[in-house]
């Protein structure tokens, strides 16, 4: 009763209580403290049934009367799902609204509540490898339970890098604006990024070819073979790019016996982790910036990756082979 940072509701009606409990009657509480009798009445009868909690907390009230029908409601949840508009791919809140004679923030409001987003359209691709399964414990294990005195490398190339010049110099950020660059371009030629993600400390080792095909592919190898320590055996996750699974890469490898390569199911290079570095690569250093040749690009790959090995970051995966399943 005579707190001072409570909220006024709960002094009055604590006040209401304890003159109540003093002997005074309704009528002369309610005539104190400016309420109404009822309102006093209520308080005293919430206070015998609740005690305290009676008083800090309302009573739940029904509320209004929806202005949309369960009905109504039933029926865009279905039109949604399982109709179309005539001659569109799908409903839009006007659209929508108008078919079912409700308001465009109706509908809104509708989906919102039944999680729907026909605007939006995701990809998708399934693998149709028969041995899938075989394949993605073979890969993950190697994640998960790496095999003694061995490196575990996710190998893969990012093919096409273009040199892309702007023609007019972008605005710098700002208060109220992001930065900006011209949408147009000019194509200054490509280069191909080799990259071997080190999965036990997370170094990469990368190297920039104008091509990628087969004769590339051993050349890195190579640098692979000279980079790392002699006394270890090379498990590498691949893709099934036709340059890994070439006459002469095989041959390779056989005279190399430290080298085993691992391949990721068809359709399925979310499993090799290096793809997860190049998103790095491609957001932090390539794709925001201006190069007059390719030379340009190659040198600020090599210098991303000489800053890197300074505090390299190791991508660790937590999933366990059985989840990816489902």
């Amino acid at each position: 009763m005579r707190g001072r940072n409570l909220p006024y509701r709960q002094v009055v009606r604590a006040k209401i209580i304890t003159m109540a409990a003093d002997g005074v009657s309704n009528q002369d509480v309610a005539k104190i403290l400016g309420v109404s009798r009822p309102t006093v009445q209520l308080w005293r009868e919430r206070f015998l049934a609740l005690r305290l909690t009676g008083l800090k907390q309302d009573a739940p009230r029904p509320g209004r009367k929806p202005a949309i029908s369960p009905q109504k409601i039933r029926a865009v949840v279905e039109a949604t799902l399982h109709t179309t508009p005539p001659q569109a791919t799908h409903w839009s809140t006007r659209s929508m609204g108008r078919a079912q004679g409700l308001s465009q923030s109706a509908v809104q409001r509708i989906w919102k509540q039944h999680r729907l987003k026909p605007h939006l359209l995701k990809t998708f691709k399934l693998s149709r490898d028969q041995h899938f399964v075989e394949k993605l414990a073979d890969v993950a294990g190697l994640y998960l339970n790496p095999p003694d005195k061995s490196l575990v490398l996710c190998v893969d190339e990012k093919s096409q890098i273009q040199a892309l010049d702007r023609p007019q110099p972008g605005l710098p950020l700002k208060k109220s604006r992001c930065g900006t660059f011209t949408h147009d371009y000019k194509r200054n030629g490509t280069t191909t990024l080799f990259a071997a993600l080190n999965m036990l400390d997370g170094k990469v080792i990368g190297d920039c070819l104008p091509r990628h095909r087969h004769q590339e592919f051993i050349r890195f190898l190579k640098k692979i073979d000279a980079e790392t320590p002699a006394g270890f055996d090379l498990h590498l996750i691949v893709d099934n790019y036709g340059t890994h699974k070439h006459p002469r890469v095989k041959a390779w490898i056989q005279r190399h016996p430290r080298f085993q390569l691992h391949f990721t199911p068809t359709s399925s290079s979310w499993l090799n982790l290096v793809e997860r570095w190049f998103r790095e690569i491609a957001d932090k250093r390539i794709r925001r910036v201006s190069f007059h040749n390719v030379p340009d690009l190659i040198e600020a790959i090599m210098a991303y990756l000489d800053n890197r090995h300074q505090k390299p970051q190791v991508f660790v995966w937590s999933a366990p082979a059985r989840n990816c399943l489902t």
